[in-house]
């Protein structure tokens, strides 16, 4: 796909001037990569195990509905709490850890055939994600982006607060700062190109030139069907069946949250003797 639309451009921009913008979550790397930091800092006492359930119970809920604004505002709020007082270079030291031996293997093929597309293209790369900024620039450097636009969690002497650094890099957010950085960068948004798989991705999309919903969400396939934006579909079956859950299942998800619940502390249990 990136080869025939720059084969297409009747004036090919500079390749610099172009860039490509990756959301992380379920576009790049299949779930929600702060559970899977959340299981690592868990592992290290940083957290008790009904904290991990909670972030389980989130996860559970993202892979089969999609995120909801108020859902990623108890996560942030209980995950900021949390760091309060932890020390930054511990985090990051655990982060390439957990990028090792969880994120590096759920990342989508398709995806990473995408991104390095854009790489050879000479094409900057960038991944714009409500992760920490810390985490979304650990895994854009493991796949040779240039960099990260995430949420900045204050840090002083080397030590997180528990503040944020203005808004999460979420919704509206995204769009906002993609706006900023191409402006500082001097890239042209009408021939660059965005990646994301939820309907609050649609601020960043809607910013580009050449949008593309990844693994879309119920609403952003519907949205991306009414507008004309091209779709990629690189889950297997089973996770594109469990993300196209409906309302009319609710109840019974519901249940299935509460066993997911109930799975998760008996492992965590009986893997780290908690």
């Amino acid at each position: 796909m990136v080869g025939e639309v720059v084969a297409e451009t009747a004036d090919p921009p500079v390749a610099s001037a172009v860039a490509a913008f990756f959301d992380v979550d379920n576009t790049i790397i299949r779930g929600a990569s702060a559970f899977h930091l959340g299981v690592g800092l868990y592992r290290r006492g940083f957290f008790r195990t009904g904290d991990i359930i909670r972030f389980g119970l989130h996860q559970a809920r993202y892979l089969m509905f999609g995120e909801s604004k108020q859902q990623i505002s108890e996560v942030r709020d209980r995950a900021l709490s949390i760091m309060r007082g932890r020390s930054v270079a511990e985090v990051l030291t655990l982060a390439e850890d957990v990028y090792d031996e969880v994120l590096s293997l759920r990342i989508f093929p398709g995806t990473q055939r995408l991104l390095d597309q854009h790489l050879r293209a000479g094409h900057q790369v960038w991944l714009v994600t409500a992760t920490p900024v810390e985490i979304g620039d650990l895994i854009a450097r493991r796949l040779g982006a240039n960099g990260a636009l995430g949420t900045i969690a204050e840090h002083t002497d080397g030590f997180y607060t528990g503040r944020l650094v203005g808004d999460m890099m979420h919704g509206q957010a995204k769009a906002e700062g993609v706006r900023t950085l191409a402006e500082k960068n001097g890239l042209d948004l009408s021939q660059s190109f965005a990646y994301g798989d939820s309907a609050n991705d649609v601020p960043l999309l809607s910013e580009v030139g050449f949008p593309c919903a990844i693994n879309p969400d119920g609403r952003l396939r519907r949205h991306a069907a009414e507008v004309g934006w091209p779709m990629r579909e690189f889950r297997n079956r089973r996770a594109r069946t469990r993300r196209g859950v409906d309302a009319a299942t609710a109840a019974g998800s519901i249940w299935a949250l509460a066993l997911v619940a109930r799975a998760v502390q008996r492992q965590l249990r009986s893997r780290w003797g908690r």
